[in-house]
This record gives structure tokens, C-alpha cells and sequence, in this order.
């Protein structure tokens, strides 16, 4: 009835219809169970626990060609309470002697090369909702991503729907295969 990350329709829902003065601490406590309620399970799939990234690819729709991200390494988390952490990195990345002796270039280039977020999360089977609340670029804070999602056995496969690419702006799909780690 209210997914995970609706937590405030909730309240707004309970607070319209009056009930918390009539009924006091039992609808808190209620409130409080269901705000805090896990992902549902879908397709009898439960996704929180821990993948690691087994490859990605970016579809550029312009031209239907199909390029592999070399060197892409990552790990994604979905907590049974809802929340949900990801950090991605791609390419050839630079490594210093020491992080004292990392140079701005470095920095620039490190940063160019990697990709972390976390926040809420919704699952439904078919597809998974990233409410974004932190992010290591601010740019992402506050946004919604939907990746549609195939399951097989322990490997889940995301799809982006199309958006522009970071570098040339012209439409892209990306695809990533997680494999859960048990």
C-alpha cells in the first residue's frame, strides 16, 4: 500500500484522515512498523545483499553500436531496510606512490572515472527505483533513477533507460550485470 520511500505520504496520509490525535501512541507505533517495513519481494527475488559489477556496456542509440566499458569494477548494497549504496569505476585509473604524492591531475582523472551514490530503493521485479540522497558529485543528490531489471539466478542485469552521455550528450543505454555475492 505504501512502498519504501514513501515514508512522508504516509505521514500525510495519517495526519489528513486524523488519526493520529484519535488514536495516539498504538497508530504511532503502527506508523512506525510500517514506515520501517522491507523491500517487498518480487517475483520471490529479494535483492538486498551485496553484488559486485561482472561488466557494463553503453548501447549508443545514434548507431546501435555496443561498447563495452573496460576496466569497469564495482560493488552495489541494498539493505533490507530500504536504503542502498553504490560506487562504480571505469578505465585505466591513475595510482600515485602515496596519497600524499597524488598530483591534481590525478585527482581530476580519478574522479572522472568513478561513480557513487546512495539512498533509498524500490523493487518490484520489473524494475528499481534509486531515490538519491548522497552522491559524490552533488549532481546526482535529489534525483530518481529507474533501471529496468532481469533476473537470472544470482545475476541481475540493469538497463538505463535512454539518456544523454556525459560526454557528447547524444543518447545512450547502459547495461550492467551484478552478481550477488553470497
Amino acid at each position: 500500500m505504501f512502498p519504501m520511500g514513501s515514508n512522508m505520504q504516509f505521514a500525510k496520509w495519517i495526519f489528513t484522515l486524523g488519526l493520529l490525535p484519535v488514536a495516539g501512541v498504538p497508530m504511532l507505533a503502527l506508523a512506525a512498523a510500517l514506515m520501517s517495513a522491507r523491500p517487498a519481494l518480487a517475483a520471490g527475488y529479494e535483492l538486498a545483499g551485496t553484488y559486485r559489477l561482472v561488466s557494463s556496456s553503453t548501447t549508443h542509440l545514434d548507431t546501435g553500436e555496443d561498447v563495452p566499458d573496460e576496466g569497469a569494477k564495482g560493488s552495489i548494497m541494498y539493505g533490507p531496510d530500504g536504503r542502498m549504496l553504490v560506487l562504480i569505476t571505469y578505465g585505466d585509473r591513475p595510482k600515485a606512490e602515496s596519497a600524499a604524492k597524488l598530483t591534481d591531475h590525478q585527482r581530476v582523472q580519478l574522479f572522472r572515472t568513478m561513480l557513487s551514490y546512495g539512498g533509498t530503493y524500490e523493487f518490484d521485479g520489473k524494475t528499481v527505483t534509486h531515490h538519491v540522497d548522497i552522491c559524490s558529485d552533488e549532481i546526482r543528490c535529489g534525483t530518481t533513477f529507474v533501471r529496468d531489471v532481469t533476473v537470472d539466478g544470482d545475476r541481475v542485469t540493469y538497463t538505463t533507460r535512454p539518456q544523454p552521455g556525459p560526454i557528447d550528450g547524444k543518447m545512450i543505454v547502459i547495461t550492467l550485470v551484478w552478481q550477488k555475492l553470497r
